[in-house]
């Protein structure tokens, strides 16, 4: 029997606890979990791909998974899927927006490849709230991104905030 790779794609800039526990699930449902790590300009990331690789590298150890492989990427998600070998992508779900955008993107990869499946995963009810996106801002503002972030991670966003500073001063 072949191989079954999945794919879990995105910035993960910073990687979160619920990225985290979507890895963590994902990693369950493959034979081999493939993390890639894309660019994406648009979200005006606070860390290098060659950081955000290190970061999920490290975060991939904590959680001891020995079936998951980080890679990173700059190409179209589905030609990427074909170069991994991969037959599922997974995709983490927070909230309903979530779903209608990533509805959206399924329906346009099933369009490109239709051997490659996408699977969704509902975040832990605890973690849906998290987004990286929220956490930077938090961290930016000078707020405990503790709850939302692995220790490692926290470290690692505090000492990048340091560099490029604080904001909101009262």
């Amino acid at each position: 029997m072949a191989e079954r790779i999945g794919l879990y794609p995105g910035t993960f800039d910073p990687c979160t606890l619920g990225h985290a526990d979507i890895i963590r699930r994902g990693a369950k449902l493959v034979d081999r979990l493939v993390i890639g790590v894309t660019t994406n300009p648009s979200k005006n990331p606070m860390f290098t791909p060659d950081e955000r690789m290190a970061m999920m590298k490290s975060e991939v150890k904590r959680l001891g998974l020995a079936n998951v492989e980080i890679r990173g990427f700059d190409a179209l998600l589905m030609k990427f899927a074909e170069h991994v070998g991969a037959s599922v992508i997974v995709r983490g779900l927070r909230a309903v927006a979530d779903f209608e955008y990533e509805y959206q993107m399924a329906g346009m990869n099933q369009q490109i490849d239709d051997s490659i499946e996408t699977v969704f995963l509902m975040a832990d009810i605890s973690l849906q709230p998290i987004a990286s996106k929220l956490v930077k801002e938090i961290a930016l503002y000078g707020g405990d991104i503790s709850p939302f972030v692995s220790p490692a991670v926290k470290d690692l966003v505090v000492k990048r905030v340091g560099e490029v500073g604080r904001r909101g001063e009262l």
